[in-house]
């Protein structure tokens, strides 16, 4: 089984280890082309990539699948199966029409729910108790093919979409090796999705993290985890960007306005909260503009100020 593997982040690296583990030919490795990073935009290369050329693989790196030029790059390594969890580029018709046992991904959450490219922060964002991975074959839609498989992973309450992410790939990676011989030899059909269950998690930008003080505390809470590591969760104080990294959310009276910072009992889970539309929201580890991240409690120490200020909402 000649297989073409397509993945770019380090949550991708788990179903390629499990693929070569369980004897199938790694004819490719597709990845992102390197990217600047760092303040010295040197060019850094993905870890997927750098995962694959450890293990000597072929790894290859178009800028794009849309050209002849890719399209006979690909053809010439003749693959029965591709294989995609996290790629970053949407195929285009004549590479999802490229091999036999066609292309199949691993997308985490249970399809037909949170298609598109935030499904894990959905997941959390919306406060869904489960969270799982499907493995899919791709059509020429949004996350819209037939499922192979499907698995329920439970949502934990201290669950971050870095967390959760982690978490859903190393159980996609074991359902794929799982799935795909039964599959390929037709034991497994694959399952329609149902469209009139169908949800869309939108790609995410800089401007969603910024707090909303005027929504209850528990929604903002979900933001929190949802949002960690990208874009964040951000609000601003005294001219300056103040991401909220870790918080709670707790019940409360309502007497305050959104946004104005509270002290909290000091045994309590949190030193400091700001008053939501509903309840107020503990924080619990906070990282001011141009600072390193701390303890909530640390800084109030060098910022008493803080306690009595009105946060814009």
């Amino acid at each position: 089984m000649r297989v073409v593997y397509m993945g770019t982040p380090a949550f991708a690296i788990p179903p390629l280890e499990e693929l070569l583990a369980s004897g199938y030919d790694l004819v490719g490795v597709y990845t992102r082309p390197d990217r600047p990073a760092g303040r010295g935009r040197s060019m850094e290369a993905s870890p997927v990539k750098t995962y694959a050329l450890e293990r000597g693989l072929n790894v290859l790196q178009p800028a794009s699948l849309r050209n002849p030029d890719a399209h006979s790059q690909l053809a010439a390594l003749a693959p029965d199966l591709i294989a995609i969890a996290a790629y970053g580029r949407i195929l285009p018709p004549e590479v999802i029409g490229m091999s036999l046992g066609g292309c199949v991904n691993v997308h985490p959450s249970l399809l037909p729910r949170h298609r598109g490219p935030s499904p894990v922060a959905f997941t959390i964002l919306e406060g869904d108790e489960t969270a799982g991975v499907s493995i899919m074959l791709l059509d020429e839609g949004m996350d819209s093919g037939p499922v192979i498989a499907q698995e329920v992973e439970p949502v934990l309450p201290e669950d971050t979409t870095e967390t959760l992410t982690d978490r859903l790939f190393r159980r996609g990676a074991k359902l794929l090796v799982d799935s795909l011989p039964r599959f390929l030899q037709g034991d497994m059909v694959s399952q329609p999705q149902d469209e009139a269950r169908a949800t869309y998690a939108p790609r995410l930008t800089k401007e969603d993290g910024e707090i909303r003080w005027e929504l209850p505390a528990e929604s903002i809470w979900r933001q929190v985890r949802a949002y960690h590591p990208w874009p964040g969760s951000y609000t601003r104080w005294e001219g300056r960007l103040l991401k909220v990294l870790e918080a709670v959310p707790l019940p409360g009276a309502g007497v305050d306005a959104p946004g104005k910072a509270l002290p909290l009992e000091k045994d309590g889970p949190a030193p400091v909260g700001v008053a939501a539309g509903e309840g107020v929201l503990g924080l619990k580890r906070v990282q001011l503009e141009g600072r390193r991240a701390v303890d909530a409690a640390d800084f109030l120490k060098g910022h008493e100020g803080f306690l009595g200020s009105a946060l814009p909402s």
